[in-house]
C-alpha cells in the first residue's frame, strides 16, 4: 500500500473535511526477533482471514467519530523488514481515533491473522 496515495484517495470524499481531524496509520513490519523467545527470525508465514478482517472493519466503522478505515493485510512469506499489515483510521478527534486504531489493531491481530515464525537455526 502506498500510504500517501491512500490518504489522498480518502480526502477525495466530499465529507472528509467535515468529519476528519485526525488520520492515524499503522505499518506493521516483520521483526528480526521473536517476541516470545527473542530468537532470530528467519522469516514469517502469514495467513489473514480477509472475511474476518472486513467484519471487524465494518464493526469499527460504527464507532463514534470514526469516518473511514482502510486495512491491507498481506499474505505469504515475509522476511525481517518486510511490510505485512497496513491500517488507516480517519476520524474526528484524537479521543476517538487513537483508541479506535489501537483496539482495531489488537482485534485484527488476535482474531484474523495467523502467523508462524520460522526461527534461525
Amino acid at each position: 500500500m502506498d500510504i500517501s496515495k491512500e490518504i489522498a484517495r480518502l480526502k477525495e470524499d466530499p465529507e472528509f473535511c467535515q468529519n476528519v481531524g485526525m488520520v492515524l496509520v499503522h505499518n506493521g513490519t516483520v521483526r528480526a526477533w521473536s517476541r516470545d523467545s527473542r530468537e532470530n527470525v528467519e522469516y514469517l508465514e502469514v495467513h489473514p482471514d480477509y472475511a474476518k478482517i472486513e467484519a471487524i472493519r465494518q464493526e469499527f466503522l460504527q464507532r463514534e467519530g470514526v469516518h473511514a478505515i482502510v486495512i491491507e493485510a498481506l499474505e505469504g512469506r515475509f522476511e525481517p523488514g518486510d511490510d505485512l499489515l497496513y491500517m488507516i483510521v480517519a476520524g474526528d478527534v484524537r479521543e476517538n481515533v487513537k483508541p479506535a486504531l489501537a483496539d482495531l489493531l489488537d482485534r485484527v491481530k488476535a482474531e484474523a491473522v495467523n502467523k508462524k515464525e520460522i526461527i534461525t537455526a
